[in-house]
């Protein structure tokens, strides 16, 4: 399945870009919204991922916009594993009491951590409270795809997805190997990570893949 990832778009341009997906994640923290705005469509669409990066403004504001969606309707709500423990166990139940899942996240963009530090990882998100854990990291070598997409080995739901142009095999052969879904910018030029491919690409290449290959999907 193919998740887009909406950030690099104007509020009055977000629905029509949902409407075309089965899942769409809205980056709160790369567009101008308001809190209204949030209500309006996380209350409207029911197929949404709410995420807000810090960094951006004051983490009690973020956690304003991630209770609003949370509130509103969000299918699941973003968090990184770093966060404060108080802020990811406040949003945690928020969400648990609203049937939202958790997706408990790590990036590092940078390198690929190796193997036995990607598994710790991975344990800490399921720990910290998971439903979904999301490991993305940059790809430098052939080797890196290989650990990342080596994670999805596992009986539980995990997210991988490459970062950087080497990163890109990643995202494409992670949802045919186990991945719930992949990341994907609505066009080109609207990319919300380095190395993400537009929806357009990454449906040509899922087709390749299982009609003349025989990946099933």
């Amino acid at each position: 399945m193919i998740c887009v990832s909406i950030g690099k778009t104007p509020v009055v341009g977000i629905e029509k870009i949902i409407e075309g997906f089965h899942l769409a994640e809205i980056r709160m923290d790369l567009m101008e919204i308001s809190i209204d705005d949030v209500h309006n469509i996380f209350s409207r669409y029911k197929n949404l991922i709410a995420t807000y990066r810090p960094g951006t403004v004051h983490e009690d504001e973020r956690k304003r916009f991630l209770t609003e969606a949370i509130e509103s309707g969000a299918a699941y709500v973003d968090l990184e594993v770093e966060s404060d423990d108080r802020f990811k166990g406040d949003i945690i139940a928020k969400a648990r009491s609203m049937g939202c899942k958790v997706i408990i996240s790590f990036h590092d963009y940078d390198k690929t951590p190796e193997r036995e530090e990607l598994i710790r990882i991975v344990s800490r998100c399921f720990s910290s409270g998971a439903d979904l854990a999301k490991i993305s990291c940059k790809v430098n070598t052939k080797k890196d795809c290989a650990r990342l997409l080596g994670l999805l080995d596992s009986d539980k739901d995990i997210i991988v997805a490459g970062m950087g142009e080497k990163g890109k095999m990643v995202r494409i052969l992670a949802p045919l190997l186990g991945s719930p879904f992949t990341y994907a910018s609505p066009q080109e030029g609207q990319e919300t990570a380095e190395g993400q491919l537009d929806a357009t690409t990454v449906k040509r290449y899922f087709n390749l893949l299982k009609e003349e290959m025989g990946f099933i999907g």
